[in-house]
């Protein structure tokens, strides 16, 4: 078990954080999908008290990644915020001034409707459909591209997690890293969402994120 653990695709070393994200050090890159930034606001807008504190704890989490990988950017497969605007939007938009040299990329999830203006605004780049970087292909979601026969896919959108069982029939679901033979999906890095348990077959590889560690399974 580790707060870190280097999984290598392609020859490429990507280290994974029990803070829900990746730091790709051959590009000094970090990856993180669905932060879903103001979907407690958006909560509290339709008359449900969702504590506030949720929103600061992912930011937070948000900067000690920044703090300890000091990638040369960022990005981010999609759901990066939730719905329109309101005002935790207001908040990034102040965080962001202290990250204004920190280049952002989005491609742009199904939740990620705020105005072009509000992302020019944000200094973020817009990716609509994907982003690629060498033989890696970022999108949001897996199923809304075609699978290259060379290249890798980084995606996020199903918020995946694994059961595991013990005896008794127990179980405990986690949310989890999945590193598929064609591509990967990443775990929500905001911890307000639900998940989608996946099954892990041959050959494929599963992280499941237990408290503040990472459990290959």
């Amino acid at each position: 078990m580790s707060f870190v653990i280097p999984h290598t695709i392609k020859k490429n070393t990507f280290l994974l954080s029990a803070d829900r994200c990746i730091f790709w050090e051959d590009e000094k890159t970090l990856i993180l999908s669905d932060l879903h930034l103001g979907k407690t606001g958006h909560f509290r807008k339709s008359g449900i008290a969702i504590p506030q504190a949720v929103f600061k704890e992912d930011m937070q989490r948000l900067v000690t990644q920044l703090q300890v990988f000091k990638p040369v950017q960022v990005i981010i497969i999609g759901d990066m915020f939730h719905s329109e605007a309101n005002r935790e939007h207001d908040f990034f938009l102040k965080w962001r001034q202290d990250f204004s040299s920190l280049p952002i990329h989005l491609i742009k999830g199904n939740h990620d409707i705020l105005k072009k203006e509000w992302y020019a605004l944000a200094d973020i780049t817009i990716h609509t459909c994907e982003m690629a970087i060498g033989n890696f292909i970022f999108v949001h979601d897996v199923y809304d591209c075609t699978i290259p026969e060379q290249g890798y896919i980084f995606s996020g959108h199903i918020h995946p997690s694994v059961t595991i069982r013990g005896l008794g029939k127990q179980s405990l679901t986690f949310p989890c890293f999945y590193f598929g033979k064609q591509y990967a999906v990443l775990p929500a890095f905001s911890k307000f969402t639900g998940t989608f348990t996946i099954e892990q077959k041959e050959g494929e590889n599963v992280f499941a994120l237990v408290k503040q560690t990472i459990i290959s399974i």
